[in-house]
């Protein structure tokens, strides 16, 4: 009976792995976009803070209530 139990497992295994793969296929139908920006637009700048303003401190947490 563990046998019979085993080989039953052991096939449900066997055609799940052959279910889920790709290999039987042959074909790649995957597709691929570009990262280049195209040439009519200016890359972006990195954002600078500013100086004009100073930094305002962090809020300390409010007390909890009792």
């Amino acid at each position: 009976m563990k046998k019979l139990i085993l080989a039953s497992v052991s096939a449900l295994a066997l055609l799940g792995v052959a279910a889920c793969s790709n290999s039987g296929t042959g074909t790649d139908n995957t597709t691929t976009q570009s990262t280049n920006p195209p040439a009519n637009e200016q890359p972006m700048k990195p954002a600078t803070p500013d100086a004009s303003k100073p930094a305002q401190p962090a809020t300390p947490p409010a007390a909890p209530a009792k």
